[in-house]
């Protein structure tokens, strides 16, 4: 797996440091939604059950490998339980 510096720096972050790598390899390879940014980068989301069920948006670069973000979010929900996607 490839990674920018951008991200090498930013996982050293208290908020950033629980990722695992092994999360992150599941969001790629089993995202539950896709989004193709306007810069072409790749955004994949996907529920890690080990981090409390939160959600884990990875942005991948343009060529659609190198991992630029990881981030764990929560969701907010509507009044029926969906999620509202950021």
């Amino acid at each position: 797996m490839k990674y920018t510096q951008y991200f090498l720096f930013t996982k050293a972050r208290p908020d950033r440091a629980m990722v695992k790598q092994e999360w992150i390899e599941s969001v790629i390879q089993n995202p539950v939604k896709i989004e193709v940014q306007a810069d072409d980068r790749l955004r994949m989301w996907g529920k890690i059950e080990k981090a409390d069920n939160r959600y884990l948006g990875v942005v991948l670069l343009e060529d659609h490998e190198t991992v630029h973000n990881a981030f764990l979010i929560d969701l907010l929900r509507n009044k029926k339980g969906s999620i509202l996607w950021i």
